[in-house]
Formats: structure tokens, sequence, C-alpha cells
């Protein structure tokens, strides 16, 4: 029999933003077939982003960009099929939910395009049902999209691809900001869908302990956006090991802990690529447990135990919080929260979607109001601190980099802190369409402490090398990568040298080199003395990075204390709805030590 033709047919497909030198992603070519389930992986600024825009007409019809080569989705040419008729062949979940949220209840935003597509009532009830129950929604389809967590927005989008019911399913960071029972319900979704066979899908993922059971096929891209690797996931993965982590690429944990291994010696016939293949390696490495355990000391240390160089001596406190109760709209979301945050601490906040993460970090950093009288930072109350002198005192860093942005490129939008100290402006005035790029120097207020422009210009060069943006000075800050725009909004909140920097989810949208630059950074940063808070849904890099750890559960503090020690508990993450890393559960399956 003549095979079916494939879904997706991408042939030396190049694409160019406006203001850019180069194209990225640049002579890709690759089929995607009904039942095979694609990763496509490669650095920040690859191209991996734009190139999934470019799969359903987005480029060339809607973004500015220069397209050369082809892309067939359903036999249907990208560049000449309207952008509406593409969608009932690929189905697009964006790194920013945001971006594609419409409507004012979650039933509508996924009922949405069903009716678009014209179908009869009841097939678009089905379809509603089906997708919100798979994502574990449904019991909110009257809520408005805005009362979501931002992993549930992140599960809305998701079922909102499901309900179109296209043969490709394009998914960039799905799980990036969910909970491990939000990532198990949308794997699982996504595994219903796949098992039928007529469908495929294809995934921009850095979670890769998550999804390593469902790829079927892993295409690399390069630092220069060509394909370095297209083959079985597995195989890729294990096979080109080194040269993935050269590349600055995520790989899975266990794999990343067994190539430190292997730099000591010990030998894999195979790179471990789950939690259970590593501890099996580890078993067979020897049966000794002490020899485990010299193992794990010697060459796990950076993975598994938190650094050294730690303070352990208590320390004043910076940021304190008591009673705080916070309000959105008519629901209340954090409930007499108290918390004291060290002087000097790496502080990470974690708990399921919903737990009130994202409240507390911007209640603490004043972007949200708290009630006058109920938290401290640096001896200043943010409920009734003007923006100046709160500005002063801590930098804040969004979950959506696109909401601090208000230059018009890169270079200024770091220049603007040196330049001005005063507040930014409020999002809503922020330029949302692109202009052309234009380097200036704004002038700076009276009363001012001034810097000249030499000055300036030697810190925000240091900051775009310190993030890799050097090549992105002139670009406008809105046709950055996603893991560009990241970096950038990190970099505006460091280039004042607060001390106090609130960050949330700062690693989202980085490659596995940017990631840990940015680790680095904030390590050194603390050496200096200045306090970190973050919000984060990574566990290991709390783990590995953090000194205190704030757990929440339903807007209030489940457990609060030295990372060594609440990752001692497991229970303490399991009744917060959380898990452990997969680093941390492999040393308890093995039998191995994981405290300092």
């Amino acid at each position: 029999m003549r095979p079916s033709a494939p879904l997706l047919s991408v042939r030396e497909l190049s694409l160019t933003h406006a203001d850019a030198a180069h194209p990225s992603p640049r002579d890709v070519t690759f089929d995607i077939a009904a039942g095979e389930v694609v990763l496509l992986l490669g650095p920040s600024g690859s191209g991996k982003s734009t190139l999934t825009l470019a799969l359903n007409g987005l480029i060339p019809h809607a973004l500015p960009a220069t397209m050369t080569g082809t892309v067939e989705a359903g036999g249907l040419d990208t560049a000449t099929t309207h952008t509406a008729t593409l969608s009932t062949q690929v189905a697009m979940v964006f790194q920013d939910p945001d971006a594609q949220i419409v409507t004012g209840t979650v039933y509508d935003e996924v009922a949405f395009g069903p009716e678009n597509l014209l179908l009869p009532l009841p097939a678009v009830r089905e379809r509603v049902e089906d997708a919100l129950r798979r994502v574990g929604l449904w019991e909110r389809r009257d809520d408005n999209p805005d009362h979501l967590s931002g992993g549930g927005r992140q599960r809305l989008a998701i079922a909102c691809a499901l309900a179109m019911g296209s043969p490709l399913i394009v998914l960039d960071e799905p799980t990036a900001n969910l909970d491990p029972q939000g990532i198990d319900d949308v794997y699982a979704a996504l595994t219903d869908v796949i098992g039928a066979g007529d469908r495929a899908i294809l995934l921009v993922e850095h979670n890769l302990d998550a999804a390593m059971g469902f790829l079927t096929r892993t295409i690399v891209l390069d630092r220069e956006g060509r394909v370095a690797f297209d083959g079985p996931a597995a195989e890729v993965i294990r096979e080109h090991a080194d040269e993935l982590v050269t590349m600055g690429v995520w790989l899975p944990a266990a794999t990343l802990a067994a190539l430190r291994l292997r730099e000591q010696g010990h030998v894999f016939d195979v790179l471990p690529l789950s939690p259970e293949e590593l501890a099996q390696s580890l078993r067979s490495l020897s049966e000794d447990a002490s020899t485990r355990q010299s193992l794990l000391s010697a060459d796990l240390r950076d993975e598994t135990k938190r650094s050294s160089a730690r303070s352990t001596t208590e320390a004043p406190t910076i940021i304190r919080a008591r009673g705080l109760t916070v309000r959105r709209r008519r629901t209340e979301i954090l409930h007499g929260v108290d918390l004291d945050i060290a002087e000097g601490s790496l502080t990470a906040i974690v708990g399921a979607n919903g737990a009130g993460k994202t409240t507390l970090i911007q209640a603490l950093a004043g972007v949200v109001a708290p009630p006058k009288g109920q938290v401290s930072v640096d001896g200043m109350d943010p409920g009734s601190a003007s923006p100046r002198d709160l500005s002063s005192r801590i930098g804040f860093v969004f979950q959506n980099p696109e909401h601090q942005f208000i230059a018009h490129t890169v270079f200024d939008e770091l220049a603007h802190g040196l330049t001005l100290r005063s507040p930014r402006l409020p999002p809503a005035i922020a330029p949302r369409c692109p202009e052309p790029p234009r380097r200036v120097a704004p002038a700076q207020g009276p009363g001012e402490r001034k810097m000249s422009d030499a000055e300036i210009a030697a810190r925000v060069e240091e900051m775009l090398a310190r993030f890799g943006l050097e090549h992105k000075a002139d670009v406008h800050p809105f046709l950055l990568s996603g893991g560009e725009k990241r970096r950038l909004s990190v970099g505006t909140a460091l280039i004042t040298r607060p001390r106090v920097l609130a960050l949330d989810e700062p690693t989202f949208g980085q490659d596995r080199a940017r990631a840990s630059e940015l680790l680095e950074l904030l390590r050194n940063l603390r050496a200096e003395g200045t306090t970190i808070v973050i919000v984060t849904h990574d566990l290991q890099l709390v783990a590995e990075h953090t000194t205190h750890t704030v757990v929440l559960k339903d807007g209030r503090v489940h457990a609060a204390g030295p990372t060594s020690t609440l990752f001692q508990d497991e229970q303490v993450f399991a009744e917060a709805g959380l898990r452990l890393p997969p680093l941390q559960r492999v040393l308890a399956s093995a039998g191995l030590e994981v405290s300092s």
C-alpha cells in the first residue's frame, strides 16, 4: 500500500524577523506523520517558537517575517492559504497562553474555535466538555479566564487546541507553568488524543523528565537554527548527549546526572533517561551502600545537594509579612500569611497551581499593593510607599516579560532604569506594536543622581553580554524570542542593583545554558548581599540553588524553612500537591542519603 501523505511537510524553510540580520530557523526540512509525537529541541534563540508560528500561517500572514521555503499542512500551502482555514489542520498552543484567550468564560473560550468552524451545537458542546474534562477545568467552566492561575490558563489553552480536532497539535512549552498534577493531566489528555493514530503532536518542551515516555522522535536545532539531529527521541539523546550539553539544551535530569558520573570515570552501558533507569544504573555500579554513597557525594553534589557555601547562620529579616490577606475582586487569595525572609537568602515560593504564589510575590514586592501595615521590605511598607521609593529597594520580574517592556529597543529597555530613577509606566500603556528601533538615552529628571552616558552604556553593554543579547541591542523587545524576552526582563530588574530582587518563574523559556548562567548570576548577587525571592515550579532548581523554601497551599503557608530541611520530608510536598524532583526520588529509591 502507498503510505499516507504526511500531516505536515516542511521544505528548506528559513524565517527572518524584521530587523534581524540572519534567519532563524534556517534551511529546515522535515515531515510529521500521523501517530508521531515530535520534540523540537534547541537552545534559546534557535528559532523553535518562530518555526511553530509558520506551521499554521501566522508567519507570513500575521507576523512580520521573511519566509523562504515551503510549509504544507494537510496538503495546504501555508503561505497562500488563509490562517482560519489552516486552523482546521494545525491547532496551536502558544508559549504565553494570555496571547490566545479572547472570551469571558472558560466554556466560551473552548467553544470559540468549534463555533467558528460552524459545527452543529451538539458537536460543539460535546467537544467543549470533553476537552475541559481532559485538562481538569470542567468544574470551572463558568469562570472568567482571568480568574485562573497561570497554570490554569495554560490548561485552558490546551483545551482549546484539543477541541479544534485538528490533525496536528503544536504546543510551545505546554507544562512550564503547571504543577505535577497539571502535567499529568496534560500528558494523559495528549496520550488519549494520539492513541487513535490519526493525529500528531509537535512539542517544544524543556521538562524532558515528564515528556520522555510520551515522545517518539526528536528534532534538534543548533544555534544557527539548522537541523542538527533528527531521529527516535531516546536514540538522539543517548547518542548525542555530549553534543546536546555543549549546545546548552535541556536533557532529562537523570541523563545529566549520569554524564557527571561518567566524567569521573564510571561507565554506563546505556545512558539513563529516567529516574528509574538511573537508580538501576547506580545499583549496578556498586552493590555496596557505602560505595554508592561515596559516588553520590563525589559526583552528583551539584545536582543533588545544596551548595556548601550557603550560610547557616541567623540573618536579620529583610521581608516580613504579618496577617497578609489579599483579595482579587471578591475572592480572597491569601489568608493571613505570616512570613519572614532573611537578608541575603535565596528563597523559593512553591505550590500547586492556584495556591497563591504569584499573588504572594507580587504583594511582597508591592506590584499588587498589600493592605497597609501587613508587609515590610527593608523597613518600607509596600502598601503605602511610592512607586519611586519602592523601586529603589526591590526589583521585580514578571511571569510574562511583555508586561514590563516600555522602550522601543533592547538597549533602551535596559538603560531606562539607569536614566530615569522613577517608576515604570504601567503595562497598559506600554507599546504593544513594534516600531522602528531607535537607540536613545532618555533625559534624567530633576534631582536624580546622574550617570554619564559612558557609565550607562558600559553597564548596558555588560548586561547585554551577560544575557547573550549583544546582537539584539537595536531590536524591539516584542520581536525577541520567548527566551530572549525572559532574559531581557531579568536584566531590566538587575541593572539598578536593588537590595531585593523578586522573580516570577525566572527560568521559564530558557535553554539549559542560559538558565545556568542566570542562576550563577543570582548566586553572585546573593554573595554580594542581594536578597532574592523567586516563584518557580522547578523543584530541581529549588533543591540545587535555594537556601530557603516557602510551600504554599490554598493561599496559606503550609511549610517554610531551610531547603535542605524541608527536602528531607517528602510528605510536606505531597500534602501541598507537589512531588520531589526526579533526582531526589532516584536517590531515595536507590537507598542514598539526600541530606547535606
